[in-house]
């Protein structure tokens, strides 16, 4: 499969030149979580003849991108340069480079996933040029623009411009029938991130170990509605836990934010069963989610990993878009009240048999046969172009 050869633009790190006879499929992303959910589909389309994909790297994240991109052999054909500190600078000069990118040769189509704001700009650059927009883990909703912000807002708008919605449950497809997106331009996939943890699971031998009762709790909190009274709420709840249960590890990967950082430092430095780290790679959370007896998160993305390892979640947010894994039976919302969450780790603490039910549910997020069907409708969409260079091939 050829993809051309690698040439310097200014404004850009690196990028390839596709060949002419090839498609052109852009995935715009620049999120850790964005990286993992897009890597299986990234890896499934380069091995198709006649399809040159371009993976854009936004530079929202940085070192933690770049550590997730080397997790999953990818590099980035093209970098755009992350330019001012907050969202709203970010935005307006990704905008920009965006749309100078697609302006040098038309894309035949771009995939974005999820919520990001990456996301959202790659969709919405990709609208301006008439380019048809596919969306992975489309119909996520919990209907409230505060709850996530600013993500609710973002995956909503980016239905208003795909042509290509990959649902990964029935539920998100329902929503976006309801919202009157036609049935043919919905496909139900599964999530993604199961095809991920399959991957990376098989290739480093990450596994559960031990009796999943003796694990330690994991603990992640950093969503921007959290900010201030509610996550000092969850956060003093983690240390009313941890001093109720001296003999309970308690390990929680810290979020690089200040916002973050200062109020769990304060709060949990002291608490002698608690260790606060650094953020961890992908292959340290897996492994760290394979060895958890509880997960108290407010992340939508360990809501759909911690099945495949059956931990038992607790959702630290008053609503979630990932309903069914509540629906399943793996996890409860408890939201970010301070008695709430102490009274719900006490009792699945009490009551192993309340746990030992939620650690047996199935994934309901998928089979990890997700990049798959997407590969597929790709496929589809942009033949017959792509099947003559596969008869040629």
């Amino acid at each position: 499969m050829a993809h051309g050869r690698v040439v310097t633009t200014a404004g850009h790190l690196r990028r390839r030149e596709p060949d002419l006879d090839h498609r052109i499929v852009g995935i715009v992303c620049g999120t850790r979580p964005e990286i993992i959910k897009l890597a299986p589909v990234y890896h499934a389309l380069r091995h198709e003849p006649g399809v040159c994909v371009l993976w854009v790297h936004t530079g929202q994240h940085g070192d933690m991108a770049e550590g997730m991109l080397r997790c999953f052999g990818i590099e980035p054909d093209v970098r755009l340069t992350r330019k001012g500190a907050s969202l709203e600078a970010f935005s307006l000069e990704c905008r920009a480079q965006l749309d100078a990118l697609m302006s040098e040769r038309r894309w035949d189509l771009c995939i974005v996933q999820g919520d990001t704001e990456s996301a959202f700009l790659g969709a919405l650059s990709a609208f301006y040029r008439r380019v048809a927009v596919a969306h992975v883990e489309a119909g996520l909703r919990t209907y409230n623009l505060e709850r996530p912000f600013p993500e609710e807002g973002l995956r909503q708008m980016i239905s208003r411009l795909a042509c290509m919605h990959f649902a990964p449950t029935e539920r998100a497809r329902s929503a976006l029938l309801r919202e009157g997106i036609e049935p043919e331009k919905i496909l139900l996939t599964g999530n993604t991130v199961v095809d991920a943890q399959q991957w990376v699971s098989e290739r480093h031998g990450i596994r559960p170990e031990g009796d999943p009762r003796r694990g330690h709790i994991l603990v992640t909190s950093h969503r921007r509605e959290h900010w201030g009274r509610e996550m000092e709420d969850i956060f003093h709840a983690i240390a009313d836990i941890a001093r109720a249960h001296p003999e309970q590890r308690v390990l929680f990967p810290v979020h690089l934010n200040p916002v973050v950082q200062g109020p769990a430092h304060s709060i949990l430095q002291g608490v002698t069963n608690v260790k606060l780290v650094a953020p961890l790679d992908y292959l340290e959370m897996q492994q760290a989610l394979a060895g958890a007896s509880l997960l108290l998160t407010d992340s939508g993305g360990l809501q759909e990993e911690a099945p495949t390892f059956g931990v038992p979640t607790l959702v630290l947010r008053r609503e979630t878009e990932r309903p069914e894994a509540v629906e399943a039976g793996c996890a409860r919302i408890v939201g970010p009240d301070r008695e709430a969450i102490v009274a719900a780790v006490e009792r699945l603490l009490a009551h192993d048999d309340e746990a030992a039910a939620m650690r047996h549910v199935a994934n309901p997020f998928g089979d990890g046969t997700a990049a798959r069907r997407i590969t597929q409708a790709v496929l589809a969409r942009l033949a017959p172009v792509v099947e003559e260079a596969a008869v040629a091939a």
